[in-house]
């Protein structure tokens, strides 16, 4: 990967380095694209977990048809950033045709994660009182 990507060494002009400090772009790239996935998996099952808490409340929350369709939302365009950060991973940055398409993609993949990112303060401000994970103690005698 050394040899087809852009090295960019750092400390050429300082006589006193010793060591090679030497930055592959492409490389670079794909750890941020990698890091990014991580972090959109993270949230993907977030939002999973939410939507089986939405669900286990039922109709009769209040807010039950507007979580669902925020979170399900949320979830359509996680997948669809995750589709995006592959595709760019895979791209070569330093292939001067191909830069022009990673800038749009890297684009519309911000402007899905700010997107995410709103919908997902809405979800919590609309918040899910009760997961059905912990029973309810409350009216029951405890001996």
């Amino acid at each position: 990967m050394g040899s087809e990507g852009e090295m960019i060494n750092f400390h050429a002009s300082n006589p006193g380095f010793r060591g090679e400090n030497v930055i592959n772009i492409n490389h670079y790239a794909t750890k941020k694209s990698v890091a990014e996935s991580m972090l959109d998996v993270a949230l993907f099952m977030a939002n999973a977990a939410q939507l089986k808490a939405v669900l286990e409340q039922g109709p009769s929350f209040h807010y039950y048809a507007a979580l669902i369709a925020l979170i399900s939302i949320s979830l359509f365009f996680q997948m669809a950033i995750g589709i995006l950060l592959i595709v760019m991973a895979r791209l070569n940055l330093n292939d001067v045709a191909k830069q022009q398409r990673l800038d749009l993609l890297n684009n519309i993949a911000t402007v899905l994660v700010f997107i995410t990112v709103i919908i997902n303060i809405f979800i919590t401000a609309f918040g899910v009182q009760k997961t059905g994970l912990y029973p309810n103690f409350y009216g029951r005698r405890l001996y």
